[in-house]
């Protein structure tokens, strides 16, 4: 494998947020190598009950972008790459690679013991075809700005160019070809992640609507495959003996549960119903945490808000549209937050203050220190500027301030925190918002349509760099929920993507922050942290700070 400054660099550093700040409980982060005594003390049900939190919206590699069906992905599916225990990019359904020395040309070979679940080989032909469905505008992935590295893939995106422009050809059965725009370091992890996997021409064209439901047409080349699907139940996977690495696959059975209630999933875990839950209530983590039955673990991500910079798309009134475009109204409610109090008092999981976007934890390689170096305004609430702002936009004391919605998807943490932020922007601003809560598929669509006024968002990274938080408020990119706009902030990102240079690469992606933080168009509370509990006797498996959990190297003891 080419070794990448980049990635090493990424790679030491997430190790050491990983091993320093993981609490001693009862989970297992990677015990991949499982020496003789472990293999007699093996259960003999090797089946994991993962509680994914609600039914995905999709698990079609080209249309997800939620963390509930990128689980399911990466397990089911495996890219040219994959990532390793430290979430380093190494050789996946691809056995080798070649880059050119200008670092713009890619040449995979597959490995020909690479297998779809039904038998059949994988083919480089299947990963061209994935690509190029995910970058037509016909298929609207959310994710098709994620292939703009590939040369003329926005052009074809945008309908600028043809699709045989597109830099990614299988020139045989074994061999794919891949051009790049830009150089760019950190495209072996891009590979890795689940929109690049490989799909089915002829299985999809069969079923176009509904082909990743159902197990007979859920054909995929990781270590898992679809049993069943029970819709607001359970989603059960069982190991895929046609995967090219299934004899180092000892786990039999996952069976995702698909409970959203933290109470309920909790309740499950501590009956013995469920192995492994994530985000338990509130009100128990601190105790949990003391008992040693949930670890923190490392997170890559940021909670925020998101603020509708198109209005008339969510039908609002005249007077709604005018407050949310005003950003003196924006910077006031964000100004208007005690994060700090927030985090302590209302989330209590270790969650940091977001006085920023890009959170803490992603190197800045040309330094050798983190991205974040700036702070955009304090923890605690500025109630003094907040309310000044306010006024200045014609709304002094909050007066004739008009009405508008609070979205979240329905959960008892989100529940609490929106309810934290109404109480603040009611005391300190001397407004009223409405709070309404959507199940988790349906708030999906509402976000993604633009039909809201204020929404709770929330990202974690698809790689470890700036850029996977920054480019998804560049105009018309399909995470752009707030459908944000500015020229000045897409020509930083378009330069920090053509950009070779370490420092000004760097600096582009910053000076991006500063537009970004100055506009508003979302108001960051925290970066997040992870509270997991496990059963004691479930090992081998690695809980990303990127969000995915993989089992494919899980076990279960006695």
């Amino acid at each position: 494998m080419l070794k990448n400054k980049t990635t090493n660099l990424i790679s030491s550093i997430l190790s050491v947020i990983i091993f320093g700040t993981l609490v001693t409980g009862c989970a297992n982060v990677s015990n991949k190598n499982q020496n003789q005594s472990t293999k007699q003390s093996l259960a003999d049900n090797q089946l994991i009950r993962y509680n994914l939190g609600a039914d995905p919206k999709t698990i079609d590699p080209g249309l997800n972008d939620a963390l509930y069906g990128g689980t399911v992905i990466c397990n089911a599916f495996e890219g040219l790459m994959r990532l390793d225990s430290s979430d380093k990019p190494i050789p996946g359904a691809a056995e080798k690679y070649e880059v050119s020395s200008d670092q713009l040309h890619y040449t995979f070979h597959l490995r020909k013991d690479a297998k779809w679940s039904d038998g059949q080989p994988v083919k480089a032909s299947d990963f061209e075809y994935a690509w190029k469905r995910a970058l037509d505008p016909n298929t609207a992935s959310p994710y098709a700005y994620q292939f703009y590295y590939l040369k003329n893939a926005e052009a074809y995106n945008t309908g600028k160019s043809k699709v045989d422009g597109v830099g990614v050809k299988a020139s045989d059965d074994n061999t794919l070809q891949v051009d790049l725009e830009n150089p760019t370091g950190y495209f072996l992890s891009l590979v890795a992640f689940p929109a690049y996997a490989p799909i089915r021409k002829d299985i999809v064209e069969k079923n176009p609507k509904d082909w990743a439901t159902k197990p007979d047409t859920y054909v995929c080349n990781g270590p898992f495959k679809m049993k069943e699907w029970k819709a607001k139940d359970t989603l059960t996977f069982i190991k895929n003996d046609n995967y090219w690495n299934a004899k180092s696959v000892t786990l039999k059975q996952i069976d995702y549960r698909l409970l959203d209630d933290e109470t309920a999933y909790m309740n499950a875990f501590k009956s013995g119903q469920i192995d492994f839950i994530e985000t338990p209530p509130i009100a128990e983590i601190q105790s949990l945490i003391a008992s040693k039955t949930a670890a923190v673990y490392p997170y890559l991500g940021t909670y925020y808000l998101e603020l509708n910079m198109d209005p008339a798309q969510a039908k609002l009134s005249d007077d709604a549209q005018k407050a949310l475009k005003n950003v003196k109204v924006r910077e006031a409610l964000s100004l208007a937050i005690d994060r700090k109090l927030l985090v302590e008092k209302v989330t209590k999981a270790g969650q940091k203050p977001a006085t920023a976007f890009v959170p803490n934890g992603i190197p800045d390689p040309s330094t050798g220190k983190d991205f974040r170096q700036k702070d955009y305004y304090k923890a605690t609430a500025d109630v003094t500027k907040a309310k000044q702002l306010l006024s200045e936009a014609g709304y002094p004391d909050g007066k004739e301030f008009p009405k508008l919605e609070f979205l979240y998807n329905t959960s008892q943490s989100h529940g609490a925190v929106a309810q934290a932020i109404q109480d603040m922007w009611r005391q300190n601003l001397g407004i009223n918002i409405t709070l309404k809560n959507q199940e988790w598929a349906v708030f999906q669509t509402t976000r993604q349509n633009h039909q809201f006024a204020i929404a709770r968002g929330g990202w974690i990274a698809d790689y470890t760099d700036p850029m996977t938080f920054l480019d998804i408020f560049t105009t018309g990119n399909g995470n752009n929920d707030p459908a944000y706009s500015s020229k000045d902030y897409d020509a930083k990102i378009a330069a920090a993507r053509k950009e070779s240079d370490a420092k000004k690469r760097m600096q582009d992606m910053h000076d991006a922050e500063d537009i970004l933080m100055q506009d508003m168009p979302m108001i960051p509370l925290y970066f997040y942290t992870n509270i997991v509990c496990i059963k004691n006797n479930i090992k081998g498996f690695h809980k990303s700070p990127l969000g995915f959990v993989f089992f494919d190297a899980a076990y279960v003891t006695k």
